[in-house]
């Protein structure tokens, strides 16, 4: 069966482009533009954009997380640490269809005691609707979980030399990570100054060896200084935005151009930090009646650990990486429904990171590209991100015109995924 999109406005991943038609057939874009096959099944876009699928670069997530991600559009989520490796695809989402696709790290390079061990609420309860969640999981994934969410810190894997950081590597790609992650946080921005860092020479080691794998890595950073740290041992990918702004950023800045590696600001996560919730976007009404409420409490909360910083500070930061040339990657660092790590949900944090976008300076049109083709290309996710024949048929058609107005984002009106509508 044929499919047939019309009278759209066509972002393609790059820029608006003249065709209105999109044809889908199986899982693919079948065309963009052309004649309309006779027995097609016509949808009319009128006063419609249609998108790529969106593309959360940064995420830690679960059945319940890829389901959400899902109604809002963002037909691929990107796990920095978890559970969802190749290996736990296999076992823990064969034959869901209303999940978005996910890649994932495996779990993160980090030494005893180490970033995230000071996430881990006080009394060391997890809420009911999270445990019911876990339980769906097998005992391996769940226990990986558990520890990319700093719930468990018995289970989570830690190194503390270079043999250790070339085993642990290899381990994630026998799980069938897609990319490394590692972890450089020393705890200021956290409210927990003092967290013990693994070396440079360590660190460099875990990157070596995820390029000997033909692994790309990618380091959590939340200062300037950790993200000097980590170009400096070769990473692909900053998975934060530094959250201060020393008089040194201009040469950081540069640092990090010069690299070619890109950055996922993650400032809805930085804004979070600082202490804003994010109230105005819970009350939408195109949030509000897709989310439980757990979420949306989630969403009026904040991690508020360091109330001292500033988003214009934030917002300086990012503009100055992208005149720069830095490919600015969309992601939210969205886990799990607590409200001390609120301020965040999956899915609709990506249409909050893009509006985040545009308040800093960027176009709509930057934002777009930010949380679609830029991503796809960085992460080598070749059949998506693109609206082109023969890409994957992951669409999203939303009212208004978001090149225009980024917050049209949110207003949904049809989800497809593999070209299956949602």
């Amino acid at each position: 069966m044929i499919t047939a999109i019309t009278n759209a406005r066509i972002f393609d991943g790059e820029k608006v482009i003249r065709a209105t038609t999109v044809l889908i057939e199986g899982g693919q874009i079948l065309s963009v533009g052309g004649e309309i096959p006779e027995h097609a099944v016509i949808i009319d876009a009128e006063g419609a954009t249609l998108l790529p699928g969106l593309i959360d670069a940064h995420v830690h997530t679960s059945v319940e997380g890829l389901r959400d991600a899902l109604k809002f559009g963002v037909t691929t989520e990107l796990e920095m640490m978890g559970g969802f490796t190749k290996s736990g695809r296999e076992t823990q989402l064969k034959g869901l269809d209303d999940i978005a696709d996910v890649r994932s790290a495996g779990m993160a390079v980090t030494p005893p005691g180490g970033h995230p061990d000071e996430l881990m609420p006080g009394d060391g309860e997890i809420p009911d609707f999270v445990l019911k969640e876990l339980e769906k999981m097998s005992e391996e994934d769940r226990n990986a979980m558990l520890a990319a969410h700093s719930h468990d810190h018995g289970e989570a894997p830690t190194v503390t030399s270079r043999d250790e950081a070339l085993a642990f590597v290899g381990e994630q790609v026998s799980a069938g990570a897609d990319y490394i992650k590692i972890m450089i946080e020393e705890g200021t921005v956290l409210a927990a100054p003092g967290l013990p860092v693994l070396s440079q020479d360590i660190l460099r080691t875990a990157v070596e060896e995820a390029h000997r794998h033909h692994k790309i890595a990618i380091a959590h950073v939340l200062t300037a200084e950790s993200a000097r740290q980590a170009i400096e041992v070769g990473v692909e990918g900053l998975a934060h935005l530094f959250i201060d702004r020393p008089e040194t950023t201009p040469d950081l800045v540069k640092l990090i151009a010069e690299a070619g590696a890109f950055v996922t600001p993650c400032l809805v996560l930085n804004s979070s930090i600082i202490g804003h919730p994010a109230s105005e976007l819970a009350k939408d009404p195109r949030v509000s009646s897709k989310l439980s409420p757990e979420w949306i409490d989630t969403l009026n909360a904040s991690f508020n650990t360091y109330p001292q910083g500033s988003m214009e500070d934030n917002y300086r930061n990012v503009m100055d990486l992208h005149h720069a040339g830095v490919d600015i990657l969309v992601g939210t660092d969205v886990s799990v429904p607590v409200p001390s790590l609120g301020g965040l949900a999956h899915g609709v944090s990506v249409h909050h990171e893009m509006q985040l976008l545009v308040e800093a300076g960027f176009t709509p049109v930057e934002a777009l590209q930010s949380a679609t083709s830029k991503t796809a290309r960085r992460f080598g996710l070749n059949d998506r991100g693109h609206i082109v024949a023969g890409a994957r048929a992951d669409l999203v058609l939303v009212d208004g015109d978001p090149t225009v107005n980024i917050s049209d984002t949110l207003s949904i009106r049809e989800v497809w995924q593999r070209g299956v509508r949602k």
